[in-house]
């Protein structure tokens, strides 16, 4: 018994401790690179959309970058935006940062789109290659939908022409808007950028091409690449947590902070369909163990799988209608192979883990949907399992019985004793135990008798030879 609740707990261990691993601030960072303030600036690279292994990323490398005392931190970005929730965590890093960060749009055919806007805003340098581009920053929640028409703009930084048609939005969509606005105009006049295009740009969607950019004070410099970009900024003068601090970047090494297991296990976990896959199988896994207790795989691989899956769920924009429709779906179809429902659990719940499914992640950013492939599949195979195990079931139903009580009901046996005053009565042996026995007949030891009936702890037996008798 000790062992069987030792190795139910094991698999609950194991991931927590995974979940208290990722938690940690700043572990597994690679190993310091060699450098000073003067001769050395830090590097990382954002490739992609913004999530929580990026806001990771950033925040570790400035905490790195700091203690290694760099003159600057540089983070190269091309991204078509991110999650809202990670995006503020990566810019409430890059504010209280103790050393100098510059947001770097590069290379040539590189964007700052959406969420990367407000990064580059958020920056102590904003700077982009030529042939990049930035902005188009409203909330992807909030876009244009039906019955609403995209703004005019052409991103110049003029106001747009008068007469054409208007936005229209719901109460809940402005107010949204209303403080993504507002918040990107505070960064700007934070970094004394250009704020009315800020506000612009959140509001109607604008873009600017690097030099126009330049021209209108969005950025600060404009570079072909990274040793450019360091010999502008020598001698540029930035605020830093309220001092200014003169930049020393000419012929600086830049020192790159390469993505660390760390950031590349948190980039696999927080992917909204490996999560519903984690937490199906999770699901599936332990309903497994308690149907068949002692199994301890099944427990096992479902309790880490399932803590891995919830896990990933709490770092996306998770739609809990969606999250309970999902085990609401689980739970019909198991359901469905212990009730007689005639599969309208079963439908009903595959039905309910389609839909759940499909509204699972609350977002349209792109990456960060569940594919419908996937959901047709895990939806498929859930259903196949269901029917599968329902089907097993109806023909063990059918079977005759082969243990218990009701399989005796037939057996062959011998009379060990019987009662001398008491004729009809006597003693069977049964599969190795003796049972009081109750004949039609009277009974004699080592008589062979079948068993045809019992009551309580007494068996109704016929001899063998009246059998042939009779028939």
């Amino acid at each position: 018994m000790l062992r069987h609740k030792l190795a139910a707990l094991l698999p609950v261990l194991a991931a927590l401790s995974l979940v208290m691993l990722f938690a940690l601030p700043g572990a597994g960072a690679a190993a310091s690179a060699p450098g000073s303030a003067s001769t050395s600036v830090g590097l990382l690279t954002i490739d992609g959309a913004i999530g929580p292994a990026s806001a990771d990323q950033v925040v570790r490398g400035i905490a790195r970058s700091a203690s290694l005392g760099h003159a600057l931190l540089v983070i190269r970005m091309d991204t078509p935006g991110g999650l809202d929730t990670s995006m503020r965590t990566a810019i409430k890093a890059i504010l209280a940062a103790p050393v100098p960060v510059a947001v770097y749009v590069a290379p040539s055919g590189a964007r700052a789109a959406s969420a990367g806007t407000y990064l580059l805003y958020a920056s102590h340098v904003a700077a982009m290659a030529p042939g990049t581009n930035v902005g188009a920053a409203t909330p992807v929640e909030i876009g244009i939908g039906p019955g609403q028409t995209q703004p005019s703009g052409n991103g110049s930084g003029k106001d747009a022409p008068k007469g054409g048609p208007k936005e229209t939005a719901s109460p809940m969509q402005a107010k949204a808007l209303n403080d993504a606005a507002a918040y990107l105009r505070g960064l700007a006049q934070l970094r004394g950028r250009n704020a009315d295009w800020a506000e612009r740009a959140v509001r109607e969607s604008v873009s600017l091409t690097a030099e126009e950019a330049l021209r209108l004070k969005v950025i600060d410099v404009v570079a072909a690449d990274l040793p450019a970009l360091l010999a502008q900024l020598d001698g540029h003068s930035v605020n830093v947590l309220g001092q200014q601090r003169r930049l020393q970047t000419k012929g600086a090494l830049p020192v790159e902070f390469a993505p660390d297991w760390r950031t590349s296990a948190l980039t696999v976990i927080a992917n909204p369909s490996l999560a519903l896959l984690l937490m199906t199988v999770g699901i599936y896994g332990l309903v497994f163990e308690f149907m068949n207790p002692g199994a301890v795989a099944p427990g096992v691989i479902g309790a880490i799988c399932l803590l891995l899956g919830l896990y990933a769920l709490q770092l996306l924009p998770v739609n809990y209608a969606g999250l309970a429709l999902i085990v609401l779906g689980l739970a019909f179809m198991l359901a469905e192979a212990f009730l007689p429902s005639f599969g309208i659990l079963g439908l009903g719940g595959v039905a309910a883990f389609v839909a759940g499914a499909l509204m699972l992640i609350d977002t349209e950013l792109p990456g960060y949907g569940v594919p419908v492939g996937l959901v047709a599949a895990l939806a498929v195979g859930s259903a196949l399992v269901l029917f599968g195990t329902a089907h097993l079931a109806l023909k063990t139903r059918r079977r005759p019985v082969a243990s218990g009580a009701a399989a005796m009901i037939g057996t062959l046996c011998s009379v060990e004793r019987h009662d001398a005053a008491r004729p009809h009565e006597g003693w069977v042996r049964v599969e190795g135990e003796l049972w009081h026995a109750l004949g039609a007949t009277p009974l004699r030891a080592g008589q062979t008798v079948r068993i045809v009936g019992r009551s309580g702890l007494t068996l109704e037996v016929v001899p063998v030879d009246t059998i042939k008798e009779a028939t």
